[in-house]
């Protein structure tokens, strides 16, 4: 069997990962693609497609492209409609490294508004310029220089934060605010930049 890097982001309109599906029928091994869009009840159906899905080695991009062009029916990278549902959701919310990195490289990758959010502050900390960033995210170079301006108060409002919050540690306690307040920050972007 041929290997795929199934954690490697996709490029957009990308579809040669299907290349590489365990369900891709060829000449050689048929398939019967219906076993894919089973009713509720066909349990027997579900396991069966499932068991596929669970050898393939493009099984999470296949999940990944079916959250991300809205796929609701049938089962996609080993998951059942109601099993996406959640994640259908909790989409826009995903930050994934991977994909950061990716854009950051050069790939025209999907992102969702978090990750989009860490690459501009990657690209800020790395000292990337606002018109390489506006070519990374497709968007105007203005609307660059607005990102690195938004991202330059949120980095200079949360150093202010910290400065407070280590003038607090010496025992004056503040009631509920310095406890909300005190919470931890994630200063860098880990594997980013």
């Amino acid at each position: 069997m041929q290997t795929y890097e199934p954690c490697a982001p996709r490029v957009l309109g990308d579809q040669s990962w299907q290349e590489h599906a365990v369900c891709r029928p060829t000449a050689h091994h048929h398939i019967d693609l219906d076993l894919f869009f089973p009713e509720p009840d066909e349990m027997d159906r579900i396991r069966e497609a499932k068991s596929l899905c669970a050898q393939c080695p493009v099984r999470r991009t296949c999940l990944d492209a079916a959250l991300e062009n809205g796929d609701r029916d049938g089962i996609r990278g080993g998951m059942t409609e109601e099993e996406r549902e959640p994640l259908h959701s909790k989409l826009e919310h995903r930050l994934d490294y991977g994909r950061v990195n990716a854009t950051l490289a050069g790939r025209d990758v999907h992102l969702t508004k978090s990750e989009r959010r860490a690459v501009v502050r990657a690209a800020y900390q790395a000292g990337i310029a606002a018109e390489r960033l506006a070519w990374l995210l497709k968007i105007t170079e203005e609307h660059a220089d607005k990102l690195y301006r938004r991202t330059r108060r949120e980095i200079r409002n949360h150093s202010v934060e910290q400065a407070q919050l280590g003038n607090r540690a010496g025992g004056v306690d503040e009631g509920p605010w310095a406890a909300a307040s005190a919470q931890t920050y994630r200063n860098d972007l880990g594997a980013a930049a």
